[in-house]
């Protein structure tokens, strides 16, 4: 037990904190985890500074503001966690940076970075699984009914989840693994419902502005969120408000969307003879090679929006830090108006992506065929380019990392659905079902944690200072771009077998017609 030098900031008015520590040199400081709930350090600089030269930085744990005492030089000699000195070295992959109410469900809960992990992990393995079945249902049944009562089934699971008490977060796990299964249901069938009702280039325009709804529901779910927590002064509420739009939505389908035909917008209407088992829907998908590299150009997709949107607020608040135009986290919410700002620029980008996509692809087919894989491929091949800018940007300027960001979001979002044009109607819930599971499966489902577990590689290596916190992750981000750009090039080996692939498509949907009845005299 040495002797405390300076306060703590943020004890609270109950006098001085715990202070422990080696005999020599500057002293740990240590605030009681029962006072730590109501009273955060706070650092503001200079100002936290106690008369050895000690100042408390952010830490780990399940909030933000954990001592970590500083040497004379200012030299970081390890991480302490309040009222604890077992977790001196342990590596953090992230800062308190909250998408939403992320860091009060933890505070909430209780858990730490890994049960936070869990939520999306369970998610998107429910979603996998689920996807393929709904797809095989949605080929065979009434698809506006299961697209409702998935609706119907994830406004109540999410509503149900607002109120699980703090000590069963398994039951909040289950929940996230639940509403997998009732968003796998609406995102299969949905696209295959547009695609009979309009043809051509209407059809490409309004799937690329269903798919406008991925950015834009993911920008404005976060502030949404922030925004009726902060009015309520209650994060439960947060999971309140989007069940009440779901259940809207859902009544709305059912009195207002037509019960479309498979193949209507193809005028096939009631031409179509029966459907093939699913065992042969699975080996035409594997053997349509137009279908097979889509897929795997849209799992890199997946995969760098999966890993950029979670880890760019958080990078560019670490360049924040380092350039000393913001302070380190120290109370919640932590990085928010990176997030703030970047779920605006999310939606602005995806409402551009959707205009030009449309737009480049209706102009580009007036010239080649192969205008949809192109255009695919041109704006994964971009995006590449403006990711690697973030980066270099970042370390000088914050302001021209955001414009560099909306170049990146802006390219995949040009990509026009491709499933569409080389699957016969019959399929296509099948194949959108089966692109899902594989973007997932290959994309996001893992790469937020591999840039995580990258990250912090590198940073066991190296010194432990806010610096190459920043270094480290934006090393851990490059591998992106590297994705980004293989993903262009399977969209350039699609554009190959397009036309051939469509023409089969075409010749299948002509053998799966009904010859006109006979009359014999």
């Amino acid at each position: 037990m040495g002797t405390c030098v300076g306060r703590c900031a943020g004890a609270g008015s109950q006098g001085e904190a715990e202070c422990t520590g080696p005999s020599q040199g500057v002293a740990q400081c240590h605030i009681p985890l029962a006072q730590s709930r109501g009273h955060w350090p706070q650092t503001r600089g200079d100002a936290s500074r106690g008369l050895g030269g000690m100042t408390l930085w952010p830490g780990d744990d399940s909030g933000c503001g954990f001592g970590v005492p500083l040497g004379p030089a200012g030299q970081e000699r390890g991480w302490a966690g309040l009222g604890d000195t077992r977790h001196q070295t342990r590596p953090v992959s992230t800062l308190c940076l909250p998408p939403g109410v992320l860091l009060d469900i933890q505070q909430h809960f209780g858990v730490k970075d890994r049960g936070a992990g869990l939520l999306q992990s369970v998610f998107i393995c429910s979603f996998m699984v689920a996807a393929p079945i709904f797809g095989y249902l949605g080929d065979r049944f009434n698809r506006k009914v299961i697209l409702s009562c998935g609706i119907f089934f994830w406004s109540a699971v999410t509503f149900s989840s607002s109120f699980i008490p703090q000590q069963y977060f398994w039951l909040l796990v289950l929940s996230r693994g639940l509403v997998g299964i009732g968003e796998a249901s609406y995102s299969t069938i949905a696209p295959t419902i547009i695609g009979d009702l309009f043809t051509k280039n209407t059809r490409t325009l309004m799937l690329s502005v269903f798919y406008f709804a991925i950015p834009l529901g993911s920008g404005l779910g976060y502030i949404t969120g922030s925004s009726v927590k902060q009015a309520a002064g209650d994060w439960h509420w947060a999971l309140r408000v989007s069940p009440v739009l779901g259940m809207i939505t859902g009544t709305l389908i059912l009195i207002l969307v037509p019960a479309t035909k498979r193949g209507h917008a193809d005028q096939l209407g009631d031409q179509l003879k029966a459907r093939t088992s699913w065992l042969r829907d699975m080996k035409a998908l594997i053997r349509n090679r137009s279908y097979v590299f889509s897929s795997l150009a849209t799992s890199a997709v997946s995969f760098a929006t999966g890993a950029l949107g979670m880890w760019i607020p958080l990078y560019l608040h670490r360049a924040q830090v380092v350039q000393k135009t913001a302070e380190s986290c120290s109370s919640p919410p932590c990085g928010a108006k990176d997030s703030l700002i970047f779920g605006a620029i999310t939606c602005f980008t995806g409402f551009l992506g959707v205009v030009t996509g449309a737009g480049a692809t209706r102009w580009c087919r007036l010239r080649t065929q192969r205008a949809d894989p192109l255009v695919c491929a041109v704006g994964m091949l971009g995006s590449a380019i403006f990711i690697c800018l973030i980066f270099v940007a970042a370390k000088s300027s914050i302001v021209g990392a955001y414009a560099r960001g909306w170049g990146w979001l802006f390219g995949p979002l040009t990509c026009p659905p491709l499933p569409q044009y080389v699957v016969i109607p019959t399929r296509r819930a099948t194949a959108v079902a089966l692109q899902s599971f594989t973007s997932h499966l290959l994309g996001d489902a893992g790469s937020p944690y591999l840039i995580g577990f990258i990250s912090d590689l590198i940073r066991q290596s190296t010194k432990d200072s806010p610096l190459w916190e920043f270094l480290s992750l934006g090393y851990a981000l490059m591998l992106c771009p590297f994705v980004v750009v293989l993903g262009g090039m399977f969209f350039l080996a699609t554009a190959l077998f397009f036309l051939s692939d469509r023409a089969k498509a075409e010749q299948q949907v002509n053998q799966l017609v009904m010859p006109p009845a006979s009359v014999k005299v």
